[in-house]
Parts: structure tokens; sequence; C-alpha cells
């Protein structure tokens, strides 16, 4: 393993993360926030002059953007990527488009595959949303990214930084208490990953989202839809409803006057585009011919 793949990958507990993915899979709906990050990030397609024919939407059920990706691109393709196979099944039921849809007579057929399922080159839209810092190795899942997109394609995604959840951090730290979540990857080095992994031109940035609520109890439940704790140093054992509730009164405590305690999620988005592959040079040089094609037909489209 390189250096470089080496560091990015995350310190997370592999068994508690695969737990936690597969309550969010099987849960009813996709957390708010999650929708929410996805009507933000659609807004920035507005700019994006390209006007793709397949799009892939990369962790399609927990990102809540297929309707928003439909209304961008009404004659594109969207297909979704899902991992857990139970979900594969949920997500294809959910995408049939009724007979009295306008869409029946000009999208294609609706599709749900596997990253292993998925060729090379298939789309020339990549999206992610609140997806990435659900993985170990980011740079891996880029690097898939990477292969799926046609040259001159582009990427997508957003994902929660390290300025989230900074006064839970500050509650526990003050209680001695282990870590509450794991923890995020910063904003720049997201940037040098998409370069490691073959991107062209990444543009990162963020913006803090603040959400507020009644109480404490309902902060939690909230907290509870959007992941769980994965850091393999949080604390051991069960927690009791009495540890709950101490919880949720330090968290309306610490809100001030009015009780309604907040937290602040730090959203990171991304862009990039697959560039055409450059061969190193050296005496004697080995293309693969698919790459060898990639680059005849970007130098045809600049010419």
């Amino acid at each position: 393993m390189a250096p470089n793949e080496r560091s990015a990958r995350r310190p997370l507990d592999p068994a508690a993360l695969a737990q936690v993915l597969r309550r969010m899979q099987r849960a009813p709906s996709a957390p708010w926030l999650h929708g929410e990050v996805a009507r933000r990030m659609a807004e920035r397609l507005a700019v994006v002059r390209l006007r793709p024919e397949t799009v892939i939407d990369w962790g399609a059920f927990l990102g809540a953007s297929r309707a928003l990706l439909l209304a961008a691109y009404p004659q594109a393709r969207v297909l979704a990527v899902e991992a857990d196979p139970e979900r594969r099944d949920a997500t294809l039921a959910g995408l049939e488009v009724p007979w009295w849809s306008p869409r029946r007579w000009t999208a294609g057929p609706a599709a749900v595959v596997s990253e292993a399922d998925l060729g090379a080159g298939q789309g020339q839209l990549l999206w992610s949303n609140m997806g990435l810092h659900g993985a170990i190795d980011p740079q891996a899942v880029m690097a898939a990214w990477h292969r799926a997109l046609q040259v001159d394609g582009f990427l997508m995604f957003s994902t929660l930084g390290p300025g989230s959840l900074q006064s839970l951090r500050t509650l526990y730290a003050a209680r001695s208490w282990p870590p509450p979540h794991a923890p995020f990857v910063d904003m720049h080095d997201l940037g040098d990953m998409l370069v490691a992994a073959g991107f062209a031109d990444p543009v990162m940035d963020q913006e803090t989202v603040t959400l507020i609520w009644p109480s404490g109890a309902a902060l939690l439940a909230e907290l509870r839809q959007l992941g769980g704790n994965v850091d393999p140093h949080r604390f051991g054992g069960l927690r009791t409803p009495r540890w709950r509730r101490r919880l949720a009164e330090a968290l309306e405590a610490a809100a001030g006057v009015d009780g309604r305690p907040r937290l602040a999620f730090e959203v990171v988005y991304g862009h990039a585009f697959r560039a055409a592959p450059r061969p190193r040079v050296a005496a004697e040089t080995a293309v693969a011919v698919d790459d060898m094609r990639a680059m005849v037909r970007a130098s045809r489209h600049r010419t």
C-alpha cells in the first residue's frame, strides 16, 4: 500500500459502521438533512454546462436526490448505485415510472446496480450526496467514482466536514467522556485525495448548517437518524436511559435561555472533472487500448 493510500484510511470501527449503515438503509426515508443538502447542491447544477445522458446517483436512497436530478436532467437516465442488496430491491421498486407520467415515454428503464456491477465509463455526471463521511477509505471511493465516469465527465459530491458537531464534542470533553463520533476529513485533504484518484481541477467549498430542536430528546432522536458513533475509542458499554436523559438535559442547558439545543454541521461540497489519461513519458511507454482511445477522443473534442 502506498503512503498516500495508507493515510487516506480513516480510524473507524468497521463492524460498527456496517451496523449503522444497515440501520440507515432500512429506515423508511433518508434523513431530513440529506434532502436539504441535496437541494442546496442541486442549485449549483445551473452553472454546469454539461448535459449528461447518464447520471450516476451514488448511494441513491440515502442521498435523497433522485427527484432533483430528474428535474435538472429530464431526458437523462439516472442510474442508482446501492451497496446494500436489500436496499437495491427497495430502490428499484421506487423507481418505476407511473403509467400516467410523461417521463414513461422519455426516460430510460430504471436501473439499480452495485458498485461491482457498474462498468467503467458508465456516466457523464456522478453525483454523491452525504455519503462519503461513511467511508473508511474515501480515496478508494473516489477511485471508484473515477472509473465510473467517462473522460471529461463531471463529479459532484457533498459530505460532512470536521466543523460538524463541535458543541457536542465540547460537551463530552468537559465531562471526560470518550468521543461522541468518529473524526471527519478536512476539505483540503479531500481535494488532495481527488487529485490522487485521478481527477482534475477539483474545487472545494463549505457552509455551516445549524439545526435547532425543541428539546434535547428530539435532538438525540434525529441525530441517531443521521448515523452513529463508529469511533474505535467510543464508550464500550451500553448507555442507560438515565444517562441519555442527563445528556439531553446537558444539551438544553448549553443552549442558553431559550433551552432549545442546536448543533452545527459543516457541509463540504466538491466537484471535479475526469480528465483524459496522461501516460508517463519514458524510454518505453505502455498505454492501455481504452486509455489510448480516450486520449484520441479528448484530442478531437478540443480541436
